[in-house]
């Protein structure tokens, strides 16, 4: 994956697949979660995160407790002493984050902690959720870091455009 080529590209092309996601907040398109399972299944063919990362280098999942107390256990350490030396509580949400970025968990862009990860981590980029069209904002927020989720919305953008009155 060639991150400076993804991040050039996104940053020129995020601001018309942020529009396209907020029209997609007033219009949806007939058969779309046909469509998005058509297109997902594509860019899910091409796509390996293991050669990318970027997520892990450039965001921070949100620990709940359970995620705290599973990996804690993970790497044999209390639950205190592990978001003493790995977490921060974000002051607007009081959510557990990351203290560091990229994630402290990344070694030779691979989760150490993979089987153990935060339930966020396992769930990323969420392509996955239904109806899709009501997880825009997550979308908007990862068009521009996760080549996948770029792909994906780049595709359904022309596919709609083409195929509906729009």
């Amino acid at each position: 994956m060639n991150l400076q080529y993804f991040h050039r590209t996104a940053k020129k092309n995020a601001p018309g697949l942020k529009k396209f996601l907020k029209k997609l907040d007033r219009i949806v398109p007939e058969d779309f979660s046909k469509i998005v399972k058509e297109e997902d299944e594509k860019v899910w063919a091409q796509t390996d995160c293991t050669t990318c990362a970027n997520c892990c280098k450039t965001m921070t999942p949100i620990f709940t407790p359970k995620d705290i107390r599973r990996i804690a256990a993970h790497l044999e350490m209390s639950t205190t002493a592990f978001k003493e030396k790995w977490l921060k509580r974000e002051e607007d949400t009081g959510d557990w984050v990351n203290r560091l970025q990229p994630c402290p968990f990344l070694v030779n862009d691979k989760c150490s902690i993979y089987e153990v990860r935060p339930g966020d981590c396992a769930e990323f980029p969420h392509h996955y959720k239904r109806p899709f069209d009501l997880y825009n904002d997550t979308f908007i927020q990862n068009v521009d870091k996760c080549p996948a989720t770029y792909r994906l919305i780049t595709a359904l953008k022309k596919r709609v455009e083409a195929e509906y009155e729009w």
